[in-house]
This record gives structure tokens, C-alpha cells and sequence, in this order.
């Protein structure tokens, strides 16, 4: 009896969610250049239950919202557990996590979540770095531990009933047939809103999709659809973990993990439309203790982006986003392939980002902000990048953010070289010590672009062991301490290395198209430009 307690007490050992031994990600902290917590698979209990125990139907057209509710109650009542959502198609609202629950979608199942506007209350949350309110998410938890999404199934927000659509980014027929749908459109005819809330809604709100100067209840439901939910949203929550998933067709940014401690999300697909008005794959906003590993992204914005706060809002919430590994990870489509800011009120720090993949996106490694924000990025390290057909850059430093994707503020045509001074207070933004080495682009428009200001320049930025295909070569502004070694720049055009407004910049050996010894360097007020 004894040996046969020892035995089940190793399956179920075995069994439980975590670990508490090895960790299994111990590989991505090897001569990692900054401390950090090895972070731990959240500690789940081995109990499970199935979603149809509690009159849940995957039929595709029962509403399930009352069955998860329910079994997640339940699990929580004995200590927390598996949530089983076996084959088909399940119907619901949205859907709350508890601690100590793990929602596992098995492969064959799909999670669809309902169009039926009733089902989501506007809530009091955070959304473009700012205290606001949306929609509740279609998954949501708030200061939960040990919470996972896993088991290979699909989760889809339905997000096409709530997005507007711009006519420059579908076909002609598809544009037809979005009129033919219902809606409406603005002024111009060139963008599609799926009704008149959410019409409602974009004409008071600024450029950031947030509104402005509703206080009423009353007011905020005139322009309910216009407030989107993000699909997956954990606020303040510890010990989080999504694998194995596909997450798909959310109404807005798609995951976004805020203010939390120790997540892992691992071996995740995330899909959104190209055309999908913010439509992020994954935000990661103000959080600590962060893995992003083996996962893949096409989206219609930013791929794989990181935040924490916009402007007052974010500097007074004073929550950095640090301790941060992306690996691994391919990246088909989106603005940027992995992003920091525009939000970065709340600084960023302590980042590595190795083994990626871009393939076709706007930009590839993409930090913005603009005046305004404040906030710090530093220690930023960033190696072994593979990037092909990128439109813009495949580096990108843009102090000047405007709201616009980048291969739209290309179209506007070139910036001049000279920027106005302003005085540098707590709302002037920083990017410094961010360390780039061993990446290859095939095919982009322009090697590199460091767009500073005058009051506090790009500053210790340090480019090695590069090799790009471009049109046009690097263009540096107002940027102090950039470093580019062993940097090779085949540009069809023009100079490979362009510096205006800048000091104490090295540029050894690398190579242009042009063949000489020497790079062509063109300068434009600048001060100790070493070439060597």
C-alpha cells in the first residue's frame, strides 16, 4: 500500500501544472546581460473539469457564458484547476479567470466570443497608456495568480463587428461588400464604421482612439462599440501563462498583459487581419519577469510591442516595463516586428531580444515616442535578427511619433534635418544604451533611421555586425554616441551613412556600395565623426 501511495503520489507529482524544480527555461538566462528572476510555470492544482459538466453545448450557436461562469466558481470554491473545453465550437461572453484556474482549449476546440454588445459593460481600465474605459475583455482578470490559457485550441474575438475599416486597406469587391453589410462611413467615404456608436464615438475621441469630455454613463454608452475591448486583458495579475494557443480576430490590440509579475507566454499564434485597426499581437504593458518564446505574429499594427504609459497618466503610475526575453519568434506582418513605445512614460529596461524573425513588416526593430511623454529606454540588447521585404527600415529611432505607421509618415517625404530646441523637463523622452548586433535585412527602403531632438539626443546606441540591402543607406540626427562596427550597407542610392546634427560618432569598418576603402559619409553639422 505504501509503494503503491509513493507511485500515485509521483504520477500526480508529475502531473501537477508547475514545477517546482528545474526550471525549463533556465537556457534564456545564460549569459544574460542583466539580472533577472528566472520565472516559474504558474503552481495550478491537477483537478479538472469539463466545460459540458455545466451544461456548456459546442454547437457554435448555444450561449456558454453561464457554464464557464459556473465551472469557473466551482473550481475556484476547492482551490483552482483545469478547465477543459473539449471539441467544437463554444459560444460565449466573456470570461473572467479566477486564481488558480487553467482555461485549456483542446486543439480541436474553437472559443468564439458573441457580437451581442449587451454582454460586455464598460469598464474602468487602461488603453493607449491612459486612464480610461472600455469594453470588459472577452478574457479578462484583475489581480489574479497562477492563471493560464493552454491546450492548442483557438480563441476568436469575433473582432470584425467591432473594428472600422479603412478603404485604402481591403480590395475594391471588399470594400463593396462592407457597404452592402450596413454601417457607416465619414465625410469622406474612406472609412467604414460597423454602426453609429461607433461613429459616435471616433468624433470625440483624440487621435489615440481614446475619448474625450464624457462623464455620464449616459454618454459613454452612446459609443459603446467604438470602445472595443483588447481580447486577452490581465490586469495586476502574477504567475500567468498562455502556450500552445491561437489567438485570432481580436476587436482590438489582441493580448495584453498589464502591470503583471512573471509571465511566460510560449508556442502561441497571433492573427489579425492586415487591414485590423489597432491590431496589435501583443502589449506588454508596465509588467516585470517577462518570457515571449517560439511564438508567431501577423497582425495589422505592432507585433510584438512593449509600453508602460503615456504621458502624465503613465509617469505618475510609474511602472517600468523590465526584465523582458523575447526568443524565437516570427514575425509576418505588422507595423513594426518588435516595438517600444509610443507609451513608454513609465520607462522600459532590461530587454534581450535574440533569434527573430521579420518578414514583411513595416519596420523591423521600431522604438517611438514623441515630446510629451518622458520616460527612459535603456539597456535594450537586441542580436541574431533575420529580416527581409521591409518597407521603411529595418531600424528605426523616431522621436517625432504622430499617431502614423510608419510607411505612412514616409509617404509624407523627407523631415529636415534641423529641429527647433525646446528646454528638456520630465516630459522630454530618452533612448540610450541600446546594444543591436548580428542582423541581416534583405530589401528595405532605408538602412537605418535615428531621428532625435536637440534637447536630449539619441544617445549610446551601438550597431555591430550588420548586413543590409537598401535602397537608400543609415540617416542619423541629432544622435550623440552611436557606435557602428563591422556595419555593411549595399544601397542602391545616395551615401551609405548620412549624419546631420549629431556628435561623437564612430563609424569602423564598414562598407558601402560604393567599393572604396572608405565608406561616402555625408555630414551635416556634426562634431567628431570618426571614420576609421
Amino acid at each position: 500500500m505504501t509503494r503503491t501511495r509513493t507511485i500515485l503520489a509521483s504520477i500526480l507529482a508529475a502531473l501537477t501544472f508547475a514545477s517546482c524544480g528545474s526550471n525549463e527555461y533556465a537556457h534564456l538566462y545564460k549569459d544574460l546581460p542583466f539580472e533577472m528572476p528566472q520565472v516559474q510555470r504558474p503552481s495550478i492544482p491537477v483537478r479538472a473539469v469539463d466545460i459540458r459538466d455545466f451544461g456548456g453545448v459546442g454547437d457554435g450557436v448555444t450561449l456558454n457564458s453561464e457554464a464557464f461562469a459556473k465551472a469557473i466558481e466551482t473550481l475556484t470554491e476547492v482551490g483552482g484547476g483545469r478547465l477543459v473545453v473539449p471539441a467544437g465550437v463554444w459560444l460565449t461572453g466573456p470570461i473572467t479567470l479566477k486564481d488558480n484556474i487553467d482555461l485549456h482549449i483542446r486543439p480541436d476546440a474553437v472559443l468564439l466570443f458573441s457580437t451581442d454588445r449587451d454582454l460586455y459593460p464598460i469598464v474602468e481600465t487602461v488603453f493607449e497608456g491612459l486612464d480610461t474605459k472600455r469594453c470588459i475583455s472577452p478574457i479578462n482578470a484583475v489581480g489574479a495568480k497562477n492563471i493560464a490559457i493552454t491546450g492548442g485550441g483557438t480563441i476568436d474575438g469575433n473582432g470584425d463587428s467591432w473594428r472600422q475599416v479603412k478603404k485604402s486597406k481591403i480590395s475594391p469587391s471588399q470594400w463593396k461588400a462592407l457597404l452592402k453589410s450596413g454601417g457607416f462611413t465619414n465625410e469622406k467615404g474612406d472609412l467604414w464604421y460597423p454602426d453609429s456608436s461607433s461613429y459616435r464615438g471616433a468624433v470625440v475621441s483624440d487621435a489615440f482612439n481614446v475619448p474625450q469630455g464624457l462623464e455620464t454613463e449616459e454618454e459613454w454608452n452612446s459609443v459603446k462599440t467604438y470602445l472595443r475591448p483588447v481580447m486577452i486583458s490581465f490586469k495586476e495579475c502574477e504567475n500567468v501563462l498562455l502556450e500552445d494557443c491561437l489567438f485570432q480576430n481580436s476587436p482590438c490590440w489582441n493580448i495584453h498583459p498589464l502591470m503583471c509579475r512573471n509571465v511566460i507566454i510560449d508556442n502561441v499564434t497571433v492573427r489579425n487581419p492586415w487591414y485590423s485597426q489597432n491590431g496589435d499581437g501583443l502589449d506588454v504593458d508596465s509588467c516585470e519577469n517577462v518570457l515571449v518564446i517560439n511564438s508567431s505574429f501577423d497582425v495589422g499594427d505592432d507585433a510584438i510591442c512593449i509600453k508602460s504609459g503615456k504621458d502624465e497618466d503613465g509617469r505618475r503610475r510609474a511602472r517600468p516595463c523590465r526584465n523582458l526575453i523575447v526568443d524565437n519568434c516570427i514575425v509576418f506582418h505588422g507595423h513594426g516586428g518588435f516595438v517600444v513605445g509610443s507609451e513608454m512614460s513609465g520607462g522600459v529596461e532590461n530587454i534581450k531580444v535574440s533569434n527573430c524573425r521579420f518578414l514583411g513588416t513595416d519596420v523591423g526593430l521600431r522604438f517611438k515616442s514623441c515630446r510629451g511623454r518622458g520616460g527612459v529606454v535603456k539597456n535594450i540588447y537586441i542580436e541574431d535578427i533575420v529580416m527581409m521585404n521591409i518597407p521603411t527600415e529595418p531600424l528605426l529611432f523616431d522621436l517625432h511619433y504622430g499617431g502614423k505607421s510608419a510607411v505612412e509618415a514616409a509617404a509624407e517625404g523627407a523631415s529636415p534635418f534641423d529641429v527647433a530646441f525646446k528646454e528638456a523637463d520630465e516630459t522630454t523622452p530618452q533612448f540610450r544604451d541600446i546594444y543591436i548586433k548580428d542582423v541581416v535585412c534583405c530589401g528595405a527602403a532605408r538602412a537605418m533611421y535615428f531621428n532625435g531632438i536637440p534637447e536630449k539626443n539619441i544617445e549610446n546606441i551601438v550597431v555591430e555586425d550588420c548586413e543590409i540591402v537598401s535602397e537608400n543607406g543609415a540617416d542619423l540626427r541629432y544622435s550623440t554616441g552611436v557606435v557602428l562596427k563591422d556595419v555593411r550597407i549595399m544601397q542602391s542610392a545616395g551615401a551609405g551613412f548620412s549624419v546631420a546634427n549629431c556628435n561623437d560618432v564612430v563609424i569602423d569598418g564598414c562598407e558601402d556600395a560604393s567599393g572604396k576603402e572608405m565608406p561616402e559619409v555625408f555630414q551635416y553639422k556634426s562634431n567628431d565623426v570618426v571614420i576609421k
